[in-house]
């Protein structure tokens, strides 16, 4: 196991804490009508949750990777969806943090004092997925403010985020032309479109969202013009490690935590199922692949912690943690159906929306596909 500071160690205690007794209890409910959780919403401002990556000047913990992978692991185990609005407030603040001049933080970090303190961090369109260089949405100067027009797809927490950060094209063709605004949820021609039904993540608020004609200041741009790219690719793509791995690697901790008990509860030709080779061979290469996971996923936040690597093989680990944490939570979670046959087929226990949730990961945020092109591009070179 890694080494903990003592604040680290308190701040796991407490969000243990809060998924057990907060966030486990609502999971099933939650699932089945995808509500948003604005109880979770309440649990999370109050311990401060929405603001961890900020500095302490600003209200927040001024969390490193590992402490946010220890948040994201220990509400994934309760439940997949749970982290996933601190996932994406995290990814905007942290750019903020990277690229705002020192009168956008104040404006916007004071502007998430009001409402849910929810951010959406908005990139994927109806079109341009993994292509996302391609995207279309236009931010047209105009004077003083710039013009918006277009639509994001698939957009977590944009339900009841108070701001979006989009990404616009500005210039010429693919990421050369892309720039980066903020757009605060009331401004006059935005709108929440159409919630997703989907076959899992339930309760995480995913809409598209709409700009028709939509004026925001000059001074809403983020970092240089045209040099949005450079910026996802630099601050945002690094979340992957403690966002989507470490939402694959709680939930999948929990589907083996639940499935080793009801193995030794469940009885077949008398005896415990546990007692079975073939079950117990499952729970072992279970247990291995959470727990090379893990190692890798810890190891990558350490190096990224002390600057221990350069920017491609921080790029590269990175991607190979979205990447294997989210195929090992497939199967992990596929084989906890398994395990329990018909009973984990059914609504009545959780491995089926843990297997649900999981394949979720292996597509969001840059498929895994893409990540394997990534990971050999660093590789062998760009040809």
């Amino acid at each position: 196991m890694i080494q903990l500071t003592e604040e680290q160690r308190m701040i796991h205690a407490t969000v243990r804490k809060i998924a057990v007794e907060k966030i486990a209890p609502r999971a099933a409910s939650i699932d089945e009508s995808d509500e948003f959780p604005m109880d979770y919403v309440d649990v999370f401002k109050e311990n401060r949750l929405f603001k961890m990556v900020l500095p302490e000047e600003y209200g927040g913990i001024d969390a490193d990777t590992t402490t946010l992978c220890l948040i994201v692991e220990e509400l994934a185990r309760a439940y997949a969806s749970a982290p996933q609005m601190l996932i994406t407030t995290g990814a905007v603040l942290q750019m903020l943090l990277k690229a705002a001049t020192e009168a956008q933080k104040e404006k916007f970090f004071k502007r998430l004092e009001k409402g849910t303190q929810a951010c959406s961090f908005a990139l994927t369109e109806p079109g341009h997925g993994s292509d996302a260089g391609s995207l279309q949405t236009k931010a047209v100067l105009d004077g003083d403010h710039y013009m918006i027009n277009g639509a994001k797809a698939f957009i977590t927490t944009g339900e009841i985020a108070e701001l979006h950060l989009i990404f616009v094209r500005t210039g010429g063709e693919k990421a050369k032309g892309i720039s980066v605004m903020m757009v605060d949820k009331d401004t006059p021609g935005f709108r929440v479109g159409k919630k997703e039904k989907k076959m899992g993540f339930n309760g995480t608020g995913t809409v598209e969202l709409i700009f028709d004609d939509v004026r925001v200041p000059r001074d809403n741009l983020i970092g240089e013009v045209n040099k949005g790219w450079s910026l996802l690719t630099g601050v945002a793509n690094m979340m992957r490690v403690w966002g989507a791995g470490c939402t694959a690697l709680g939930n999948a901790e929990g589907a083996l935590e639940y499935v080793i008990e009801y193995s030794k509860q469940r009885v077949q030709f008398g005896k415990p199922i546990a007692s079975f080779q073939a079950i117990q061979f499952m729970l072992a290469d279970m247990a291995m692949e959470i727990e090379a996971a893990k190692s890798l996923i810890y190891r990558t936040a350490y190096l990224m912690d002390t600057n221990g690597a350069s920017f491609d093989e921080i790029e590269s680990l990175v991607c190979m943690c979205k990447c294997y944490a989210a195929d090992v939570g497939m199967k992990a979670t596929t084989d906890a159906v398994q395990i329990m046959g018909g009973y984990g087929y059914t609504q009545d226990f959780p491995v089926e929306r843990r297997m649900r949730d999981a394949k979720s990961v292996q597509i969001y945020d840059g498929s895994n596909q893409i990540q394997r092109v990534v990971i050999a591009r660093n590789m062998i070179g760009r040809l």
